[in-house]
């Protein structure tokens, strides 16, 4: 396996175990567990599994511009013949 990967893994699990312990055990600071569950979520693992998963991909091939509409258009008109 590739080491982000890896570590995305790892972060998602930390992230999960820290919310899961919040709601689990009723301690004094329960709610810094889910408060820093929910932060890792969107500010560490999210990053790093889009990171992972966009790397190698053309954003353009994504993006609307009038090329890619005209391609749209132009398979949809193919479509329906």
């Amino acid at each position: 396996m590739k080491p982000i990967k890896i570590i995305t893994f790892i972060a998602f699990i930390a992230s999960l175990t820290s919310i899961l312990c919040g709601l689990i055990f009723t301690l004094e600071y329960s709610q810094k567990f889910i408060g820093f569950g929910v932060l890792g979520l969107f500010f560490v693992v999210f990053p790093l599994f889009s990171y992972y998963r966009w790397k190698d991909k053309d954003v353009q091939d994504y993006m609307l511009t009038k090329e890619n509409l005209d391609k749209m258009r132009e398979n949809q008109r193919d479509s329906k013949r």
